[in-house]
């Protein structure tokens, strides 16, 4: 039986001002329970491993989801929200009608799509779930999976196979699902890559190119540390950006950056543009890397408006611009549990590692866990994970 109480990491509105302070709180909340019919559909789980991703250090820095933090509290009438939507856990509590229908059971190892969807819109109708128009995200909508349990609807999970899939690398499903996406978005057989930006979604997006047939891959990367994990990862050259170059919130491309990656692929440019930081800069590089008639894909996300340099140009050379959110649920879902479970390409080794580091110094339990000590793992390493 879960306890009555359970710790987790929270945002509270009312004792932490948006524009004053950063960072998450420890906390004991009540455990989720199941009710009867009510939670008939729904299941509890108990979280093993949740990662911190890129999302979640934009709601500790108080750079990105305010309104959609700020909104759904105001519906639930609260002033507390439990983040994280990456984990791995067991489940522990099913809904009478989870079973029959979903095939889930007690003692289970699963994961989650990180979008609850309603099942009744047009998209959802009509195959596209990923973009569901009255979806909710654990974390931000509604809470997370920084604490002990989660209560989860059934149709939102995916089982895992812990002989096949290591739980730390497990936790990472959903992240990864992101490159897998952004990856299967235009054919990469035969195909040159280059991935301009290389946090974790870019360094997955590394592995899963060469994996899907890429036959040269290239970062676009101003960090050292990850200028590293990339060639190690399978990058067959990194770029270095020197942000010298631009100002601070400049968004024209960089004239030598750009010549530097076309050079990199004969002069000619890449046959498929990852764009995975969002800069308004990031995004013109781009743009401007890609040779002619090729795609670019819009995976980085920034909030306001983007200037498209020489726009003219773009439709000239008759380039295809990608936008690319979440996963395919589950088409996505099935493309990454075979590449991680297929272990001749060396993507379930280097993630653990490479990205988790030896998943040693990466994974901060709940009980150690201290905003302060938090803060450095956060500028160590791309994707902590939180043990529970």
């Amino acid at each position: 039986m879960a306890a009555t109480m359970m710790k987790s990491l929270v945002y509270d509105k009312s004792s932490m001002p948006w524009d004053k302070t950063r960072g998450l709180l420890a906390m004991d909340r009540p455990t989720p329970t199941l009710n009867g019919e009510n939670d008939g559909e729904n299941v509890l789980i108990k979280v093993i491993y949740a990662g911190f991703c890129g999302s979640d250090r934009g709601i500790w820095n108080r750079t990105a989801f305010k309104g959609m933090i700020f909104d759904s509290l105001k519906q639930e009438k609260a002033t507390t929200r439990t983040i994280g939507h990456e984990m791995v856990g067991e489940i522990v509590g099913v809904g009478s009608k989870v079973s029959a229908r979903y095939g889930f059971n007690v003692k289970d190892i699963v994961s989650t799509e990180s979008h609850i969807i309603c099942g009744g819109c047009y998209q959802c109708h009509i195959g596209q779930t990923h973009i569901c128009s009255q979806d909710t995200i654990i974390g931000i909508g509604r809470d997370g999976c920084f604490a002990e349990y989660i209560k989860l609807p059934a149709n939102v999970l995916w089982a895992t196979d812990p002989r096949r899939i290591r739980m730390k690398v497990a936790a990472l499903q959903e992240p990864f699902g992101n490159a897998v996406h952004a990856c299967t978005t235009a054919d990469l057989r035969g195909k040159t890559v280059a991935v301009f930006g290389c946090g974790t979604i870019g360094l997955f997006v590394v592995m899963v190119a060469r994996a899907l047939g890429a036959t040269r891959v290239i970062g676009i990367e101003p960090n050292e540390r990850n200028q590293a994990m990339a060639l190690k990862l399978g990058a067959d050259e990194v770029i270095p950006v020197d942000l010298s170059r631009s100002a601070p919130g400049g968004w024209r491309a960089d004239k030598q950056l750009v010549t530097d990656v076309r050079n990199s692929f004969d002069g000619i440019g890449a046959d498929v543009s990852m764009e995975m930081a969002g800069f308004n800069s990031s995004v013109n590089n781009a743009i401007q890397s890609t040779r002619r008639g090729g795609d670019v894909i819009l995976f980085g996300l920034k909030q306001g408006n983007v200037h498209i340099q020489a726009f003219d140009r773009l439709i000239v050379n008759g380039l295809s611009l990608h936008s690319v959110i979440g996963r395919r649920i589950f088409e996505t879902w099935y493309i990454t549990r075979n590449l991680l479970e297929d272990r001749t390409n060396g993507i379930q080794d280097k993630i653990s590692d490479v990205i988790l580091g030896g998943g040693e110094d990466t994974v901060v339990h709940i009980d150690e866990f201290s905003p302060e000590s938090f803060e450095q793992t956060l500028a160590q390493w791309p994707k902590p994970l939180i043990q529970f």
